[in-house]
């Protein structure tokens, strides 16, 4: 569950978990303030996934196994170096990684064996989504995103370095995968390979001057490509999408020479104080009653009920937030609600 494939962008739906889609499956439907069995913590990489994960996985924890979930927003490699600094009392029950920092974890003796049987939801899976450290939750692909209304529709990774962009294209730093992922087919539009990224390099010095902004990381490219910062730059289709369902002008592009996939997987810290609240909550996640959920509910429905039924906002804060008049505020909640409702009904015999 550690590697890097390209052209698993074709696996079925079922299979690539955890697309990007939300529910907040049982949040009317639950007691606030329950008495629950324990808590598990988990972390969740900044902004889609969090929301993500907020809305659909937290209710569903709850109604299915009476566990109370902290959620930490952090990216992969926070995660590893927050669980080493602290080997015997780590701060998470659950890694969530991306191949690179999952391989070093497990390398560093941070990741506990997996065990499969504990989670009896693995049986919607094939045998290669899963090892002996853990399991995939989500098939990312990475690509390119562009502003349709601004830009011509690039084709692929050489692109970035066309004159026409200069000026309009944002970069984050290469410390996530797909930030090395894209780093690595960049090298080999000139020559380098997945060991000699040096042909990259050199041309990123070129082109740094002539690059419209640096993100501090992946998040902060989100909030710079909305507010027309930058109009061209890489990225997965889970964060094209979630913006695309916002209302802002983005398109993502598989490049010509094929775009990269690769694999989310969680796995169970080694000396997680809620080992079993862990595994019911990998088990929640691998439910095919909140997969099918996750790819339901719109994400400006989605983000309206999250603000309204988890964080108990007024409609007036919401409006504020969301930038939308109150009446739109209503009428999203109801909607959000309807289509939650629906979803429940479908699927409460399993969920």
């Amino acid at each position: 569950m550690v590697r890097v494939r390209r052209g698993d962008a074709k696996r079925p739906a079922g299979q690539a978990l955890l697309a990007g889609g939300s529910v907040l499956a049982t949040t009317m439907l639950l007691p606030r303030h329950a008495l629950a069995a324990g808590r598990v913590v988990t972390p969740a990489y900044p902004g889609p996934w969090e929301e993500a994960y907020r809305a659909v996985v937290l209710p569903a924890v709850k109604k299915t196994a009476d566990v109370d979930t902290v959620i930490t927003p952090l990216l992969a490699l926070d995660q590893v170096a927050k669980v080493k600094a602290s080997r015997a009392t780590p701060p998470l029950d659950i890694f969530m990684l991306d191949p690179g920092p999952a391989v070093v974890a497990i390398e560093d003796g941070l990741v506990d064996k997996f065990d499969p049987a504990r989670c009896k939801n693995i049986a919607n899976l094939q045998k290669t989504f899963y090892d002996d450290w853990g399991v995939a939750v989500a098939a990312q692909i990475v690509g390119i995103a562009y502003n349709p209304k601004k830009v011509d529709r690039p084709k692929g990774w050489k692109d970035l370095f066309d004159p026409k962009y200069n000026g309009k294209v944002g970069i984050s730093g290469f410390g996530t995968t797909f930030g090395t992922s894209s780093l690595i087919e960049i090298s080999k539009q000139y020559g380098g390979s997945l060991t000699n990224v040096d042909p990259a390099f050199e041309q990123l010095k070129k082109w740094l001057p002539n690059v419209a902004v640096i993100a501090q990381n992946p998040v902060a490219v989100n909030t710079l490509f909305q507010q027309g910062q930058m109009d061209v730059t890489y990225t997965n289709y889970q964060t094209v999408s979630t913006l695309k369902g916002r209302g802002v002008d983005i398109e993502f592009v598989k490049p010509d020479s094929g775009p990269i996939a690769f694999y989310t997987t969680l796995h169970v810290v080694k000396n997680a104080a809620n080992k079993d609240n862990a595994y019911k909550f990998i088990d929640t996640v691998l439910s095919t009653e909140v997969q099918a959920a996750l790819q339901k509910l719109s994400p400006d429905l989605r983000e309206t009920v999250i603000l309204r039924d988890l964080e108990e906002m007024e409609y007036r804060e919401i409006a504020q937030v969301l930038h939308v008049p109150e009446g739109t505020v209503k009428s999203r909640l109801n909607r959000g609600r309807a289509e939650l409702g629906r979803i429940l009904h479908k699927h409460r015999g399993s969920l």
